[in-house]
């Protein structure tokens, strides 16, 4: 007699997870009851991957200063005035290092005073803003613990590693209420959005139907294997079941621009480090800086740094800012086909990128803007230099430049200060034009002029 193939379907429609497709060879028979608990499914098992790498945040801020003016006569009469209670937020945050770095969006923090992050075993510890920038509404705490604690960082899933339709859980903070998850679907890859202040400056904002609500930001967005693929950010007003995340490929391009020695101790390395699928790879190398002394290229795959072997770009800027300034930094790279070693000693920004250098690059001498001199000018910010001489037959004094004005930005990025002037300049050759926007005149009016490099 042939042996017979049946197949149950029944069952396995309705408990798929516990019993699965059964094959059963001559005459059926029952199968065997499951062993594990039947509640225990992927969703479940992704939450408790995830859970503990997820921190509530509360971000204390004192009342929203006004302008300098305002700030003078609040500063002057404060004694004599009663001061407004502080405001407080509720977001969310990844722990993204075993030493308590934590990954949230800018909105949550920008203006605090005082930050502290509640663990998922109920702890509560204070923490400082490490960096973080507008552009990507990604910023990096670092939980103030003690020196031998160590936390639960959370895996990061490949680059665009997303499927369309795939289970997607969104763990946070929603209205401080504490810690919550929701699960959904990914709704879309790439996707624009608008949101209460205006049009979004990404393209590519990951969409999901899981329940995204204010003080989820921050938090994390997983998949099934409790990989974070993305960092919650916003809802879309005119709707429900519409959030957005920033996917997990941005938010490591964020790390990579807001957690370098430049960004986060003021110290010049001179190259940036992308992952991709060959490891830690070198990109641009600046010119002279520490990193092109030391004989890096652009291209070389890093393999160890101070003898540790870094798996993200992250770690690898950790081991750099570990020596500082004061001690060498060994690096271990493969070029091609041969493996080699470099030393290197990060440099203080300021020791390179100063005045001295945007004298030598364009010809006038300039200053900080300090809240004084804001304050005269009628300014609501010190971002920018003042200009305070002009050598004769340089670049300034060609443009008509002159003392008093004040250099907001160059080719449409803006200037913070005397560094990242420096820095700007310092990246154009020899006779590269470049326009700066400036403020002149009075009263103060924007004028934008063209300028070379010498």
């Amino acid at each position: 007699m042939k042996t017979s193939w049946i197949k149950i379907w029944g069952l396995g429609l309705s408990m798929m997870g516990a019993l699965g497709i059964l094959e059963i060879r001559g005459a059926p028979t029952l199968a065997p009851a499951a062993s594990t608990d039947i509640r225990r499914d992927p969703t479940v098992a992704a939450i408790e991957v995830a859970i503990g790498s997820v921190v509530n945040i509360n971000a204390k801020s004192i009342a929203k200063r006004q302008g300098y003016f305002y700030d003078w006569w609040r500063d002057a009469w404060a004694p004599f005035t009663q001061e407004l209670p502080p405001e407080i937020s509720a977001g969310s945050g990844v722990i993204i290092d075993e030493e308590g770095y934590v990954l949230t969006n800018i909105h949550v923090i920008e203006g605090a005073t005082e930050i502290s992050v509640k663990l998922n075993d109920g702890r509560v510890l204070p923490a400082r803003v490490v960096s973080g920038t507008r552009r990507s509404d990604v910023a990096l705490l670092k939980i103030v613990g003690g020196k031998t604690e160590t936390f639960t960082p959370l895996k990061f899933a490949k680059d665009d590693d997303l499927l369309l339709g795939e289970t997607v859980i969104a763990l946070g903070n929603p209205f401080g209420l504490g810690g919550s998850v929701s699960r959904g679907i990914l709704s879309a890859k790439t996707r624009r959005s608008q949101v209460e202040d205006g049009l979004l400056d990404r393209e590519d904002w990951i969409q999901t139907d899981a329940a995204i609500n204010p003080g989820n930001s921050g938090g994390a967005l997983i998949n099934l294997r409790g990989e974070l693929i993305g960092l919650n950010v916003a809802i879309y007003k005119e709707g429900t079941g519409i959030g957005f995340a920033i996917p997990i490929k941005r938010v490591n391009e964020a790390i990579g621009e807001i957690f370098t020695p430049e960004g986060a101790a003021a110290l010049w390395f001179g190259a940036r480090v992308q992952a991709n699928t060959r490891g830690l790879v070198l990109g641009r190398v600046e010119a002279g800086s520490p990193a092109e002394k030391s004989g890096l290229e652009s291209g070389d795959v890093v393999l160890r740094v101070n003898g540790q072997t870094p798996r993200t770009v992250f770690a690898f800027n950790r081991e750099l800012l570990k020596s500082g300034d004061q001690e060498d930094v060994s690096i271990s790279l493969q070029r091609g086909e041969a493996r080699q070693s470099v030393s290197l000693r990060l440099v203080a920004e300021t020791t390179f990128f100063n005045a001295d250098l945007i004298r030598r690059k364009i010809g006038c001498t300039v200053q900080e803007v300090t809240p004084g001199i804001a304050m005269r000018a009628g300014l609501d910010s010190v971002a920018g230099v003042i200009i305070t001489a002009v050598e004769k037959d340089s670049p300034a004094g060609t443009a008509n430049l002159s003392r008093g004005m004040i250099i907001l930005g160059m080719n449409n990025q803006g200037v913070n200060g005397i560094t990242s002037t420096a820095r700007f300049l310092n990246s154009l050759k020899r006779g590269t034009p470049f326009k700066a926007s400036l403020l002149a005149g009075r009263p103060l009016r924007r004028v934008v002029v063209e300028l070379r490099v010498r």
